[in-house]
Protein backbone atom coordinates (compact mmCIF):
# COMPACT_ATOMS: atom_id res chain seq x y z
CA UNK A 1 0.00 0.00 0.00
CA UNK A 2 2.84 2.40 0.87
CA UNK A 3 4.45 1.61 -2.48
CA UNK A 4 1.26 2.49 -4.37
CA UNK A 5 0.92 5.81 -2.52
CA UNK A 6 4.58 6.67 -3.15
CA UNK A 7 4.25 5.79 -6.82
CA UNK A 8 1.18 7.95 -7.22
CA UNK A 9 2.93 10.87 -5.48
CA UNK A 10 5.89 10.53 -7.85
CA UNK A 11 3.55 10.45 -10.83
CA UNK A 12 1.82 13.59 -9.53
CA UNK A 13 5.13 15.36 -9.04
CA UNK A 14 6.34 14.44 -12.51
CA UNK A 15 3.11 15.81 -13.96
CA UNK A 16 4.20 19.25 -12.73
CA UNK A 17 7.74 19.00 -14.11
CA UNK A 18 6.96 20.41 -17.57
CA UNK A 19 5.36 23.53 -16.11
CA UNK A 20 8.34 24.07 -13.80
CA UNK A 21 10.66 23.75 -16.77
CA UNK A 22 8.66 26.22 -18.81
CA UNK A 23 8.71 28.71 -15.93
CA UNK A 24 12.47 28.37 -15.71
CA UNK A 25 13.01 28.91 -19.43
CA UNK A 26 10.59 31.83 -19.61
CA UNK A 27 12.58 33.61 -16.90
CA UNK A 28 15.58 33.44 -19.24
CA UNK A 29 13.71 35.57 -21.78
CA UNK A 30 14.96 39.12 -22.12
CA UNK A 31 18.26 38.03 -20.53
CA UNK A 32 20.97 40.68 -20.54
CA UNK A 33 24.55 39.42 -20.62
CA UNK A 34 26.94 41.73 -18.77
CA UNK A 35 30.64 41.36 -19.63
CA UNK A 36 33.81 43.28 -18.80
CA UNK A 37 37.54 42.82 -18.46
CA UNK A 38 39.86 44.79 -16.24
CA UNK A 39 43.49 45.67 -15.56
CA UNK A 40 43.31 47.35 -12.15
CA UNK A 41 39.83 46.42 -10.92
CA UNK A 42 38.17 49.75 -11.79
CA UNK A 43 36.17 48.35 -14.70
CA UNK A 44 35.00 45.47 -12.53
CA UNK A 45 33.78 47.98 -9.94
CA UNK A 46 31.75 49.92 -12.50
CA UNK A 47 30.45 46.70 -14.03
CA UNK A 48 29.20 45.72 -10.57
CA UNK A 49 27.20 48.95 -10.33
CA UNK A 50 25.68 48.32 -13.75
CA UNK A 51 24.90 44.66 -13.09
CA UNK A 52 23.16 45.55 -9.82
CA UNK A 53 20.91 48.05 -11.60
CA UNK A 54 20.15 45.53 -14.34
CA UNK A 55 19.46 42.80 -11.78
CA UNK A 56 22.08 40.49 -13.29
CA UNK A 57 23.99 38.34 -10.78
CA UNK A 58 26.00 36.34 -13.33
CA UNK A 59 28.15 39.08 -14.89
CA UNK A 60 31.60 37.90 -15.91
CA UNK A 61 34.96 38.59 -17.52
CA UNK A 62 34.65 38.23 -21.29
CA UNK A 63 37.49 35.71 -21.17
CA UNK A 64 35.21 33.34 -19.23
CA UNK A 65 32.24 33.70 -21.59
CA UNK A 66 31.09 30.79 -23.74
CA UNK A 67 30.10 31.60 -27.32
CA UNK A 68 26.57 30.39 -26.58
CA UNK A 69 26.29 32.83 -23.67
CA UNK A 70 26.97 35.71 -26.03
CA UNK A 71 24.80 34.58 -28.92
CA UNK A 72 22.01 33.38 -26.60
CA UNK A 73 21.57 36.64 -24.70
CA UNK A 74 18.80 38.97 -25.82
CA UNK A 75 21.08 41.96 -25.18
CA UNK A 76 24.68 42.58 -24.15
CA UNK A 77 26.31 45.19 -21.95
CA UNK A 78 30.07 45.23 -22.55
CA UNK A 79 32.80 47.32 -20.95
CA UNK A 80 36.55 47.79 -21.00
CA UNK A 81 39.32 49.98 -19.63
CA UNK A 82 41.83 51.71 -21.89
CA UNK A 83 45.44 50.62 -21.52
CA UNK A 84 47.12 50.97 -24.92
CA UNK A 85 46.27 54.63 -25.38
CA UNK A 86 46.23 55.95 -28.90
CA UNK A 87 46.36 52.46 -30.43
CA UNK A 88 44.28 51.69 -33.50
CA UNK A 89 43.42 48.19 -32.21
CA UNK A 90 43.66 46.15 -29.00
CA UNK A 91 43.30 49.24 -26.83
CA UNK A 92 42.19 47.66 -23.56
CA UNK A 93 45.22 45.62 -22.50
CA UNK A 94 42.82 42.90 -21.31
CA UNK A 95 41.25 39.69 -22.59
CA UNK A 96 39.06 41.87 -24.83
CA UNK A 97 42.07 42.37 -27.11
CA UNK A 98 42.15 38.72 -28.11
CA UNK A 99 38.37 38.11 -27.92
CA UNK A 100 37.44 40.99 -30.22
CA UNK A 101 39.72 39.80 -33.01
CA UNK A 102 39.64 36.01 -32.65
CA UNK A 103 36.17 35.19 -31.25
CA UNK A 104 33.82 38.01 -32.21
CA UNK A 105 34.37 37.61 -35.99
CA UNK A 106 33.03 34.03 -35.77
CA UNK A 107 29.78 34.92 -33.98
CA UNK A 108 26.45 35.82 -35.61
CA UNK A 109 25.22 38.84 -33.67
CA UNK A 110 23.13 40.51 -36.36
CA UNK A 111 20.44 42.65 -34.73
CA UNK A 112 21.74 42.03 -31.19
CA UNK A 113 21.15 44.90 -28.77
CA UNK A 114 24.46 46.11 -27.33
CA UNK A 115 25.37 48.84 -24.84
CA UNK A 116 28.98 49.85 -24.22
CA UNK A 117 30.70 51.28 -21.17
CA UNK A 118 34.28 52.36 -20.61
CA UNK A 119 36.50 53.29 -17.71
CA UNK A 120 39.42 55.70 -18.05
CA UNK A 121 41.53 58.40 -16.43
CA UNK A 122 40.83 61.93 -17.65
CA UNK A 123 43.74 63.52 -15.76
CA UNK A 124 46.59 61.24 -16.81
CA UNK A 125 45.23 60.28 -20.25
CA UNK A 126 43.23 63.32 -21.28
CA UNK A 127 43.94 62.78 -24.99
CA UNK A 128 42.80 59.14 -24.95
CA UNK A 129 39.97 58.99 -22.42
CA UNK A 130 38.11 55.66 -22.68
CA UNK A 131 39.47 54.94 -26.18
CA UNK A 132 38.80 51.19 -25.80
CA UNK A 133 35.06 51.80 -25.47
CA UNK A 134 35.17 53.22 -28.98
CA UNK A 135 36.80 50.02 -30.18
CA UNK A 136 34.04 47.92 -28.61
CA UNK A 137 31.43 50.13 -30.23
CA UNK A 138 33.00 49.92 -33.69
CA UNK A 139 33.53 46.16 -33.70
CA UNK A 140 30.12 45.22 -32.31
CA UNK A 141 28.43 47.65 -34.69
CA UNK A 142 30.37 46.12 -37.59
CA UNK A 143 28.87 42.72 -36.61
CA UNK A 144 25.40 44.15 -37.20
CA UNK A 145 24.56 44.94 -33.59
CA UNK A 146 22.23 47.79 -32.66
CA UNK A 147 23.97 50.10 -30.18
CA UNK A 148 22.04 51.73 -27.33
CA UNK A 149 22.90 54.14 -24.53
CA UNK A 150 24.91 56.99 -26.06
CA UNK A 151 25.54 59.71 -23.45
CA UNK A 152 26.49 63.37 -23.20
CA UNK A 153 30.12 64.43 -22.82
CA UNK A 154 29.06 67.13 -20.33
CA UNK A 155 30.58 66.82 -16.86
CA UNK A 156 33.86 65.32 -18.08
CA UNK A 157 37.25 67.02 -18.32
CA UNK A 158 39.27 65.50 -21.16
CA UNK A 159 40.85 66.66 -24.41
CA UNK A 160 39.96 63.85 -26.80
CA UNK A 161 38.46 60.37 -26.91
CA UNK A 162 38.00 57.67 -29.53
CA UNK A 163 34.75 56.87 -27.71
CA UNK A 164 32.95 59.95 -29.07
CA UNK A 165 30.44 59.48 -31.90
CA UNK A 166 28.60 62.50 -33.36
CA UNK A 167 29.36 64.62 -30.30
CA UNK A 168 28.29 61.98 -27.75
CA UNK A 169 30.03 59.20 -25.91
CA UNK A 170 29.25 55.81 -27.47
CA UNK A 171 27.97 54.63 -24.07
CA UNK A 172 28.59 55.18 -20.37
CA UNK A 173 32.05 56.52 -19.48
CA UNK A 174 33.38 56.48 -15.93
CA UNK A 175 36.57 57.71 -14.26
CA UNK A 176 37.31 55.76 -11.08
CA UNK A 177 40.55 57.71 -10.58
CA UNK A 178 39.17 61.25 -10.61
CA UNK A 179 35.36 60.98 -10.43
CA UNK A 180 34.83 57.73 -8.52
CA UNK A 181 32.11 59.33 -6.43
CA UNK A 182 30.01 59.80 -9.59
CA UNK A 183 30.25 56.29 -11.05
CA UNK A 184 27.41 54.66 -9.14
CA UNK A 185 24.91 57.40 -10.00
CA UNK A 186 26.10 57.46 -13.60
CA UNK A 187 25.52 53.70 -13.83
CA UNK A 188 22.06 54.02 -12.29
CA UNK A 189 21.03 56.81 -14.67
CA UNK A 190 22.46 54.98 -17.67
CA UNK A 191 20.56 51.77 -16.97
CA UNK A 192 17.38 53.85 -16.57
CA UNK A 193 18.15 55.40 -19.97
CA UNK A 194 18.65 51.95 -21.51
CA UNK A 195 15.26 50.87 -20.22
CA UNK A 196 13.63 53.98 -21.70
CA UNK A 197 15.28 53.23 -25.03
CA UNK A 198 13.79 49.74 -25.06
CA UNK A 199 17.09 47.98 -24.54
CA UNK A 200 15.54 45.66 -21.96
Amino acid sequence: MKFIVAASLLASASAFAPSLTSVRSSSALNAVGVYYSTSTGNTETVCGYIAEEVGQEDWADIGDAEDGDITGADALIVGAPTWHTGADTERSGTTWDDWLYSTLPNLDLTGKKVAVFGVGDQASYSDNFCDAAGELYDLFEAKGCKIFGLTSTDGYDHEDSKAVRDGKFCGLMCDEDNQYDMSEDRAKNWVAQLKEEGFM
